[in-house]
């Protein structure tokens, strides 16, 4: 595929990153400790192509995840 081809389908494509518990906890952590520009150097630190503002904006999404409770199924009937 052509080098223009290729970075036109690149800018196409959605962000998407897959985070573990210790990512989502190392940058939670950073957020409420020291604050936000500690959460981005920490989103950057783990996501290499997560850079500047996006980077604050993950910080910031990051940062107010909470668990989801899990209901119970209800029984058969």
């Amino acid at each position: 595929m052509p080098r223009l081809q290729t970075f036109a389908l690149a800018a196409m494509l959605p962000s998407m990153v897959a985070l573990n518990d210790e990512d989502i906890i190392a940058i939670q952590a950073a957020y409420h400790e020291s604050g936000e520009l500690s959460a981005a150097i920490e989103v950057t630190r783990r996501f290499k192509a997560i850079r500047g503002e996006r980077a604050r904006e993950w910080a910031r999404v990051i940062a107010a995840w909470r668990p989801v409770e899990v209901q119970p199924r209800p029984a058969p009937r």
